[in-house]
């Protein structure tokens, strides 16, 4: 369940009849308590109280108690011994009237309301659904709480419109809900005279068996369309009236309204009487963008991006630098007025705005400085001077495009009355104007230019609507020219494997004269338009991305055609998690890099809260030059040949489960001499067992002859014969590996993929006689030092850097890899040293058998005497290269890129084979 869903359920708790018995079987359901849990619990399995009461281990110690008791019962559950051995998160005593709980965990000050208001905490309990947010929950509870009945009043009317649901009228049923949520906030606000004046004109005006409802809203609507002074002609009833001419950029059009069910009714009632003056526009949009979205109702209210991950792009993009200015200019009136000035200018684009968060931060933080400077002056009630216009966006869907629009009206009258009051908040309200500034369009169709003309071409375009786009986008004025602009968001990242052929065409569209670079992310297409509009504009950009656009593969292909355009990366966050508030939410790993022309910023790195000045940032989000690297065929520094493993393409007819094996050895034991142990990068970390059969051409006539082993080779055949072109080619050899690379030898392995979550590359040391397949790599002969080398820290970064990703995973390169990693020239010491290291942690390993490396390499529960092992081998291994431990991760990659272009330098110096022999060639012709 997620938060709003928790919100409903709990609401709905509140209002039944008190009972005690039941309440605390309740209480865990709506918190997603699954139905054995509730059964075990009643039946005493796992209710361990000493009270009388539900006790869940871990979780929460409930009772309930007859009246007056609350406090005291509260007290007895904290003292219980029961709730200290179950470890009891939660303590609460309830009857009914009154509530109390406590977090035992945190400071969290206790909760203490009366019953029917304990939904208002619901925030606090949500660590019981697994949901650690709370903070930013319990902030964004009216948000939250609102979402939740607009989803529900949505659905509602669906039912009863199923029309209004069909693609066809999608627009108009999110026309609608636009519209309400701006009666909603304007009746709380004052906009409307007198609070909730929309909702008690509805309660009044509409019949309660719902019949009108309806029509009365629609006349509403009207009202608020037709100016003051046209009223009485248009026959406007009195009930009316007294509603404010909106302007037609919110009502204009048709105000047909869906038909309301009495529950429909009592939903709209209810939503109206909520505290809208407790609204967030930049986090309310994205969660109201979720009821109009079937594919986002699953995780309703969850989809809005944190202002703090908001700040790490607008921060270091511009806003720091306005801050810094403001202090610099300290009292200085003419300083101040300048940078007063300067602000107005700026232009803050968010080319896939969504419903406006990025845009609305910015305004806001915006106007918190610029009411700085006004009251430094002595100019507190002055207007603003930051035109909304001047904060545009691009938005794929119409919705998401309406309430952006909406938000930051919002967020502009939110702003009036912090820092100028309510009075004259009201007085330049309304009416709204009807310019168009969010554009409901594809960004990589539109042409940026145009649309962020900054040459004050003037307006070519506007709507009479503030929420009806029109089919060609908005092209609307800048009223202050002459500033900077700031392009930012979050744009859809699909990778290679998760695009569509609408985004694969329109890849091909943007990034064409890039040449063949479809294995980036979907992604690169905004950088490529944000790379373009800078080279043509004072502008600089920055976006939230997946990380791997600065891993692996992906660097070659996006990184050298952006800064071929002058351009530089001035700022990066290096990768951290970027998630939401979900229960299980995974979340994804990003980076966000920030773009402008050459040599016009200071360049700051952040990772792990600290920022770091850099002199350059390199591609890889680390100070260091441009370096990009280039595959390879051979090691950097002359480390053995890896190679990828073994293949069938047999179809499976060569490959054997322990099992089969077995039963194949019963029936014909002979058949032992053909078949050898057979692992991949799965049987590596999982520790599984299986077999090949594997045949020498010598020796096909004698293993034709037992039967068992014939009929997988026939069955090999068959598959090949039926498999594609290079399969029918083998299909002469049918008893062969379609690709041999074994040697009976000893082998070092490494998985092709492995979890990004362990520390360390799970590599593994294989006796003689073990064929490797193509799911894993091998390095064959004995290698305890390479091995120690694989199983570093050092190497583990360097392999988070430039190997490609398989979702989450690390899908591990050989040429970007293995052949780059950079090694100091090491001495017979330094060998001797890291083979102990490796010998340390393989022993470390076989303590431990039977658990397998999945087991061992858990970050959360790695043995310690391994970890040990592990932290020797790296404190070894990294005094090679420095002298002493590294201090963290970036000073690591740092050394390695540093050592890396050093090393290719000297190799690109170094003469070739065929430069040898031209010179050769040369003295003796001399």
């Amino acid at each position: 369940m997620n938060a709003v869903e928790i919100e409903q359920a709990i609401t709905d708790l509140a209002e039944q009849p008190f009972d005690p018995a039941e309440f605390p079987y309740a209480f865990l359901e709506a918190f997603g308590n699954k139905a054995t849990t509730i059964k075990r619990l009643r039946a005493g399995a796992s209710n361990k109280s000493d009270l009388g009461g539900v006790l869940q281990t871990s979780n929460i110690h409930i009772l309930t108690c007859d009246a007056g008791q609350v406090t005291k019962m509260l007290a007895a559950l904290k003292a219980s011994p029961a709730t200290t051995r179950a470890k009891a998160r939660f303590i609460l005593a309830t009857d009914g009237t009154d509530f109390e709980a406590e977090d035992l965990q945190s400071d969290a000050p206790p909760v203490v309301c009366a019953f029917k208001d304990f939904p208002d905490h619901f925030g606090f309990f949500l660590p019981l659904a697994g949901i650690n947010t709370v903070r930013q929950i319990s902030e964004n509870a009216f948000d939250i709480r609102a979402t939740s009945r607009l989803n529900r009043l949505y659905l509602e009317l669906l039912k009863d419109n199923p029309d209004w649901g069909k693609a066809e009228r999608r627009h108009d049923m999110n026309h609608f809900m636009a519209r309400l949520i701006f009666c909603f906030f304007a009746e709380d606000t004052d906009i409307f005279i007198g609070k909730g004046r929309f909702t008690d004109t509805v309660t009044q005006m509409s019949a309660k068996d719902s019949t009108n409802t309806h029509e009365v809203i629609a006349e509403l609507f009207r009202a608020m369309n037709i100016k003051n002074e046209d009223r009485a002609k248009e026959k406007v009833p009195r009930w009316a009236a007294d509603f404010p001419y909106v302007n037609g950029a919110l009502f204009s059009g048709s105000v047909e309204v869906p038909r309301f069910s009495k529950i429909a009714r009592s939903y709209l009632l209810h939503v109206g009487g909520l505290d809208w003056t407790k609204i967030n526009p930049d986090i309310f949009g994205s969660m109201i963008q979720a009821v109009a979205e079937d594919e986002e109702r699953g995780e309703l209210g969850m989809h809005y991006t944190s202002v703090p991950n908001i700040l790490k792009v607008l921060n270091p993009l511009f806003l720091d630098d306005l801050r810094a200015k403001l202090e610099e200019a300290g009292d200085n009136p003419r300083t101040l007025l300048n940078l007063r000035k300067r602000i107005a200018k700026i232009r803050v684009f968010d080319p896939a705005c969504g419903s406006g968060n990025f845009l609305v931060i910015a305004y806001k933080e915006m106007r918190a400085i610029e009411a700085e400077i006004n009251q430094r002056r002595g100019e507190p009630d002055r207007a603003s001077e930051i035109p909304l216009t001047n904060f545009r966006g691009i938005e794929l869907r119409d919705f998401p495009a309406e309430i952006a629009r909406l938000a930051l009206v919002i967020a502009e009258y939110q702003c009036d009355v912090l820092y100028r009051g309510q009075k004259l908040a009201l007085a330049e309200f309304l009416p709204l104007r009807n310019e168009n500034w969010i554009t409901c369009g594809n960004a990589l169709r539109l042409d940026w230019l145009n649309l962020m003309d900054v040459g004050g071409s003037g307006v070519r375009l506007v709507s009479d609507d503030l929420l009806q786009t029109p089919l060609d986008q908005a092209e609307i004025d800048f009223e202050n020219e002459g500033g900077e602009t700031y392009i930012c968001g979050n744009p859809p990242y699909q990778g290679y494997s998760d695009r569509g052929k609408e985004q694969n065409a329109e890849m091909d569209l943007v990034l064409d004269e890039w040449g063949n670079v479809k294995r980036l992310d979907y992604i690169a297409c905004w950088f490529k338009k944000a790379a373009d509009y800078i080279g043509r504009e004072d502008a600089s950009c920055a976006f939230v991305a997946t990380n791997s656009i600065c891993q692996g593969e992906q660097v070659s292909l996006l990184w050298p055609n952006i800064l071929a355009q002058q351009l530089e990366i001035f700022f990066a966050h290096t990768s951290f998690d970027w998630r939401n508030n979900a229960k299980g939410n995974a979340g994804v790993t990003c980076v966000i890099t920030g773009i402008c022309r050459t040599g016009q910023r200071r360049k700051y790195i952040f990772y792990d809260g600290i920022v770091k000045e850099a002199t350059n940032i390199s591609p890889y989000l680390i100070d260091g030059p441009n370096t990009v690297m280039e595959q390879r065929t051979s090691s950097i520094c002359g480390l053995p040949e890896m190679a990828l493993g073994s293949s069938g393409i047999d179809g499976g007819h060569l490959i054997l489960e322990k099992e089969e094996c077995r039963k194949l050895l019963e029936v014909a034991p002979e058949a032992a001499r053909f078949i050898k142990p057979y692992v991949g990068g799965a049987d590596i970390i999982k520790g599984t067992h299986r077999f090949c059969i594997w045949i020498d051409d010598t020796d096909i006539d004698e293993a034709a002859d037992i039967p068992a082993i014939k009929s997988k080779i026939d069955a090999c055949r068959e598959y090949r014969l039926n498999a594609g072109r290079d399969a029918r080619k083998a299909s002469s050899v049918p008893h062969r590996f379609f690709y041999r690379k074994f040697r009976d030898e000893e082998a070092l392995v490494a998985p092709m993929t492995s979890s990004s979550r362990r520390e360390y590359l799970p590599v593994e040391l294989l006796r003689r006689g073990v064929v490797v397949s193509n799911g894993a790599l091998v390095i064959y002969g004995r290698t305890p030092m390479v091995f120690s080398l694989l199983s570093s820290k050092l190497h583990a970064v360097w392999l988070a850097t430039t190997s490609a990703r398989m979702r989450t995973d690390y899908r591990y390169s050989v040429n970007l890899t293995y052949f780059t990693f950079p090694v100091p020239p090491l001495t017979e010491k330094n060998q001797v040293d890291l083979t102990r290291c490796a010998e340390d942690i393989l022993l470390a390993r076989e303590h431990h058998f039977p658990a397998t490396i999945a087991d061992l390499y858990d970050p959360a529960n790695m043995p310690p005497d391994l970890r040990a092992a592990h932290d020797r081998n790296d404190e070894v291994l990294e005094r090679i290269y420095i002298g002493r431990r590294f201090k963290n991760d970036t000073e690591r990659l740092e050394k390695l890129f540093d050592l890396y272009t050093k090393m290719t330098a000297a190799a690109d110096k170094a003469p070739t084979k065929k430069d040898v022999a031209k010179r050769a060639a040369a003295k003796k012709r001399i």
